[in-house]
């Protein structure tokens, strides 16, 4: 049995070949034609698959609840990169900063020190990298919490998380199915099982 791919790529198709040591976290801002949503982990380019609808649904209704519930010193971003070091650039799903944490409107990453939260929603081909590779990350960069998304029968099941500053490692602080009620980093309210509900509530 082969073990070759059942696609092809066009004759045409360009490998974006690394330099010596890998690729670094402004290459990301100068290579051309790479996909929508590419990530630098540990100086390789990783290239994220479509979008399953749970993915989708799941990161609109978290930006759409943080967005409404968050004060008004905070702002919600959406698949936005972190530039954690000179090899390592993530992409979380959802984020949560400080109003002004970006540096204008021609900017392509955030720094570590200005993310209050990030968020990964699990999908089939990113299970390593969103539950082990990317906290260990985060955590090592200071940024103080994370939540982890996963499906259950349609559902999202959040695990929540928080830094501790000496360890410089996550401590778990709950697993929260149907409802999503915390105080830290901030009060929030989240109705899980929304998450097929087109329109927010009163609207």
């Amino acid at each position: 049995m082969s073990a070759a791919p059942e696609y092809e790529l066009d004759e045409q198709y360009n490998y974006p070949v690394p330099p010596a040591g890998g690729w670094t976290a402004d290459d990301l801002d100068r290579l051309p034609n790479l996909p929508r949503r590419t990530e630098l982990i540990d100086g390789s380019l990783v290239f994220l698959s479509p979008q399953t609808t749970f993915h989708m649904r799941t990161m609109r209704l978290l930006e759409n609840a943080l967005l409404d519930q968050v004060s008004d010193e905070l702002d919600v971003f959406r698949e936005f990169s972190i530039k954690l070091n000179k090899r390592n650039r993530p992409e979380p799903d959802v984020l949560v900063v400080p109003i002004g944490a970006d540096t204008g409107p021609k900017s392509t990453y955030l720094k570590p020190e200005d993310v209050i939260l990030a968020v990964e929603v699990v999908s089939e081909d990113s299970e390593e990298r969103d539950r082990e590779v990317k906290p260990r990350k985060y955590a090592g960069a200071g940024v103080p919490h994370y939540w982890r998304v996963e499906e259950n029968d349609g559902l999202p099941v959040v695990y929540v998380y928080e830094l501790d500053p000496a360890l410089k490692a996550y401590v778990p602080t709950g697993i929260h199915h149907n409802r999503l009620k915390l105080t830290v980093p901030f009060d929030i309210d989240i109705d899980l099982t929304a998450i097929n509900r087109r329109r927010r509530a009163g609207d």
